[in-house]
């Protein structure tokens, strides 16, 4: 008799959910495989939709990879000063070179890049023996939930929406998710109030609140928050006695003016003494910002607060990984440590990542404005990140065109969406939504010369849509 069967696996994994990867993903490759176009908006992927990488982070990697090459007669006329020298550098401090394990918490000359980059942003002195390099933030969230869930009542406080991969990793870890509703009439704002209520409610029947998951700037909902709001949340977090684990991948993808990104490691370090007993974890990544180098799974994250004996279970539990990748780890250095004024590559350094920034926030713009002049749809300026969030009004007939095929009313508009259009996006219900409304995430990646023709399929699709069920009640989806 087999072993591994749907009635004995772990009962965990099996409950767990991961929506960007789910029905409307697993559709779409049956769409591919059929040779049928697919847009894959469903996740962000910016080279995965043709964003070009950056030409100085490539060059050193190609020369940290093929060190032969930095003595080749025709080096100086291939690669600039600064990328030869970089590569020098980082072949001198990796012992054994790119494919040699590295110490389990990372290279420390990266970390200490790391150190140095948040100084710089933060004004604030940081132990590179706090900061842990990951094959992606993803690894980074799981390792900290794991030393935080002791049990099944222990809970992790989830913004809704949120990115399905923390309810699926508490899931998995067997520990419980507290949902706390972000408010979408006010921007998708965090209020204090509702974590009040999130809490209370939890602790009423017998769960822990332990962790408070926060991702500044937002996924899916592209809000950004301010620093008094990431005050008062670090205050609430220090007097509850709840760990904050603040998601920063999007630090660079911000397209408001007014919400600068701020960091929570800067905002409880401006407390003084009143910051002190406040524990948090901050994640960033290349794998997003204008790199978007996701392939190379290539993340960061460092400890505030966090004890020594916590950070030693971290570190054991990195070890029996041996080492993260060092591709990835010299990523990090890179995002952390580009090129300077100055140096032969910065010119280009500018105009490729401003480039790319300036093109998402006009496609950002454009996809709203577009949204917005659709019947019965409604979207939030998007502050940062790389994702639109609409929330949508849908004929009564649909939803119950959607009942009799057993989906949700979202996950049914979606993969007609991609039905007719070719365009995979994610239902609301994925993330997390109040009650009664309904959503879908796409994100803002497609090339922007394309962003026209994709627009223009979402809104003859939608208009087609609502005319196929015209003259049954609206509701909002």
């Amino acid at each position: 008799m087999p072993v591994l069967t749907e009635g004995s696996l772990n009962e965990n994994v099996v409950r767990a959910e991961y929506s960007v990867r789910g029905t409307l993903y697993k559709a779409a490759q049956a769409r591919a495989r059929e040779g049928k176009e697919v847009i894959y908006t469903n996740v962000g992927n910016p080279q995965g939709l043709g964003q070009k990488p950056i030409t100085f982070f490539r060059q050193v990697l190609a020369l940290v990879s093929y060190p032969e090459m930095l003595s080749r007669p025709e080096l100086a006329r291939l690669f600039p000063a600064d990328a030869i020298a970089r590569a020098r550098k980082y072949l001198s401090v990796v012992p054994g070179g790119t494919g040699a394990y590295q110490d389990s918490q990372g290279n420390a000359f990266v970390r200490s890049e790391v150190a140095e980059f948040i100084l710089k942003r933060d004004g604030q002195q940081v132990d590179p023996s706090n900061i842990f390099l990951t094959d992606g933030a993803s690894m980074g969230i799981s390792l900290c939930l794991q030393v935080t869930i002791r049990g099944p009542r222990d809970g992790i406080l989830l913004p809704i929406p949120q990115y399905p991969l923390y309810s699926a990793s508490v899931r998995v870890l067997g520990g419980e998710g507290i949902g706390y509703f972000l408010d979408e009439e006010k921007g998708w704002g965090l209020n204090i109030s509702e974590l009040e209520r999130a809490v209370v409610e939890a602790r009423a029947k017998g769960i822990v609140p332990r962790a408070l998951v926060v991702i500044n700037p937002g996924n899916p909902t592209g809000s950004c928050l301010t620093a008094e709001n990431i005050r008062e949340v670090a205050i609430f977090c220090r007097n509850e006695g709840i760990v904050i684990f603040a998601d920063e991948v999007y630090q660079e993808n911000v397209y408001n003016s007014a919400k600068p990104f701020v960091s929570f490691r800067k905002v409880i370090a401006s407390l003084g003494p009143h910051g002190n007993g406040i524990e948090c974890f901050s994640f960033h990544s290349a794998s997003k910002g204008f790199i978007g180098e996701c392939g190379r799974r290539s993340a960061y994250f460092d400890c505030l607060g966090i004890s020594q004996f916590a950070k030693d279970q971290i570190y054991k539990l990195m070890s029996m990984n041996l080492s993260t990748n060092v591709d990835g780890q010299i990523f990090v250095g890179l995002m952390v440590n580009p090129p300077k004024p100055g140096d032969p590559s910065y010119g280009l350094y500018q105009r490729e990542s401003t480039g790319i920034i300036e093109s998402m926030a006009r496609r950002a713009s454009m996809m709203r404005q577009a949204f917005s002049n659709m019947e019965g749809v409604s979207c939030n300026m998007v502050d940062g990140a790389m994702y639109i969030y609409p929330s949508i009004e849908i004929p009564q007939g649909a939803v119950l065109a959607a009942k009799q095929r057993n989906q949700a009313p979202d996950e049914f508009y979606c993969l007609e969406l991609l039905d007719a259009t070719g365009i995979c996006c994610i239902p609301g219900s994925g993330f997390g939504q109040k009650e009664g409304t309904f959503h879908f995430r796409t994100t803002i990646l497609p090339p922007e010369e394309k962003m026209p023709e994709i627009i223009k399929r979402f809104a003859n699709f939608h208009r087609s849509f609502v005319q196929k069920y015209q003259g049954t009640k609206m509701c909002k989806l």
